[in-house]
């Protein structure tokens, strides 16, 4: 889909947010000509939002007293990639930003599924993005939560995060036929800190015992877990024991930001897709520099890709300040 001549891509996150955008453009298309486009809508997550063309207008106001000329606080805002993609693609209905950190695109599921519910849209893409900032990767090192070599969540050896950058978006019909389905959706919040996770992950494992209850789903149900896994010391020992609590120590659990590194805002977005790919593909990823394991962590992690029979899958994004939830994706619809 080519961008029209008066869209502007004002930042990095606008540029990043169109080029993930252009790959689903076709089935946007496709469901406005099926339901009109009043009735469909959209939800997008995002962590920072343009914070990135903010931070180079303050570097110049500090150099010379000004701000640039093209600046606008407007293009920072947290609504304005949604704006910009509504105009673009020409859908009239419904259109939000979710912005609750790291679980900003997990959480644009439940806020669709919410409008499908209620009349008011029949189908609404969902997805998140963010782009790379100082403000992040220096507040990240600020907590001592990032590493300086790449990511190794869940492993022994795991210095922190890494912080990554990027978007995904994926579609919600009423009614289609599609490759996966959203069988259940399940939110809890710790308000135990505002950045370290229960350490015993009592809310991790509520939003995950709500997710199965949600689709009516057995723990024994579930094939693989896409974990949040950041490969920060205190999460992946406290989701460890979620996990453990809910699922018990057998079932697959691989976290992909050692593919990715920590998206953010477009994290939960990024991570649907790939529990959907593994539910598509009947595979599951391997966790890559994982050994030697925490003696602390006691769940399955494979170090190699494997194949598998898939028929659910859940998916989890954590959060600053306990905000957590999981998303449980089907083969079939229930």
């Amino acid at each position: 889909m080519a961008l029209p001549d008066d869209v502007p891509l004002p930042t990095r996150q606008h540029r990043l947010g169109w080029l993930g955008f252009e790959q689903i453009a076709g089935q946007v298309q496709d469901a406005i000509a099926r339901w009109g486009a009043d009735r469909v809508g959209a939800v997008v997550g995002t962590s920072t939002g343009g914070i990135e063309i903010s931070e180079r207008a303050f570097f110049e106001w500090r150099e010379t007293g000004s701000l640039p000329a093209e600046y606008s606080l407007d293009d920072h805002a947290f609504h304005s990639l949604a704006r910009t993609l509504r105009s673009a693609a020409g859908w009239r209905g419904p259109t939000s930003v979710v912005s609750t950190a790291c679980s900003s695109s997990a959480k644009a599921f439940s806020s669709a599924r919410r409008l499908m519910r209620s009349g008011r849209c029949d189908a609404v893409l969902v997805g998140g993005v963010d782009s790379l900032a100082l403000t992040t990767v220096r507040g990240f090192h600020s907590l001592s939560a990032a590493s300086d070599t790449p990511c190794r969540p869940f492993s022994g050896e795991r210095r922190g995060m890494n912080v990554g950058e990027g978007a995904a978006y994926l579609l919600l019909e009423r009614d289609a036929d599609a490759p996966a389905y959203l069988a259940g959706i399940g939110e809890s919040n710790d308000a135990l800190h505002m950045s370290a996770p229960d350490p015993e992950g009592n809310g991790a494992a509520a939003a995950m015992e709500l997710a199965l209850a949600d689709a009516g789903l057995q723990p024994a149900d579930i094939g693989y877990v896409n974990a949040h896994g950041t490969g920060t010391l205190r999460n992946d020992v406290a989701e460890s024991r979620a996990i453990a609590r809910v699922l018990g120590c057998t079932t697959p659990v691989v976290s992909t930001k050692s593919y990715t590194g920590h998206m953010l805002g477009a994290a939960g977005a990024t991570e649907a897709v790939f529990a959907l790919e593994s539910l598509r593909r009947q595979w599951i990823p391997a966790n890559l520099e994982v050994a030697p394991l925490d003696p602390e962590i006691t769940i399955s992690l494979p170090e190699q890709p494997q194949a598998a029979a898939l028929e659910h899958v859940l998916s989890n994004s954590f959060a600053f300040g306990g905000n957590n939830i999981s998303l449980a994706f089907s083969r079939s619809a229930r």
